[in-house]
């Protein structure tokens, strides 16, 4: 597993390091967003749509599980699982069709529903040090491959 430490001081910061993530992401990518409530999953998912050249406003998709992006370099399907209560309940969605699709999946609370990622993605958790400042963010990158141990 390869991994990456990024640190954040700012929302702007890491607005910035989704909108990186964004630039350089290929069809077919997935990934898997952890952090706790308030953290900035949403400001990185905003910074990563405008990577792909986005520009519509992105939320957090709470209550829809969906939002689908077609305005992009390639399709941006962000996913926030925070409510499903079984994994099962992807299947509703036709999430295999996402997952395997041709564009780049952002699936928020990943931890959820760990038992069907794909065997390849890149897990990407947020954490907050409240002794380093209110703003200040840990960002974990780290490529998966088969991953074993499953967030």
């Amino acid at each position: 597993m390869n991994e990456k430490i990024k640190e954040s001081g700012s929302a702007r910061e890491t607005f910035m390091l989704g909108r990186e993530i964004g630039e350089k992401a290929v069809p077919g990518k997935v990934i898997a967003l952890i952090g706790d409530l308030g953290c900035g999953k949403t400001v990185l998912a905003q910074g990563i749509a405008q990577g792909l050249g986005i520009e519509d406003v992105v939320g957090s998709p709470t209550f829809t599980i969906l939002q689908e992006y077609e305005s992009g370099r390639m399709p941006f399907y962000h996913f926030d699982v925070y409510r499903i209560c079984d994994a099962a309940e992807m299947d509703d969605i036709g999430f295999d069709e996402y997952v395997y699709g041709n564009g780049l999946c952002l699936i928020e609370w990943a931890d959820l529903i760990e038992a069907i990622l794909p065997p390849q993605y890149t897990r990407i958790t947020v954490e907050k040090d409240m002794e380093r400042g209110y703003d200040y963010r840990r960002i974990r990158i780290e490529e998966c491959y088969e991953c074993a141990d499953r967030i």
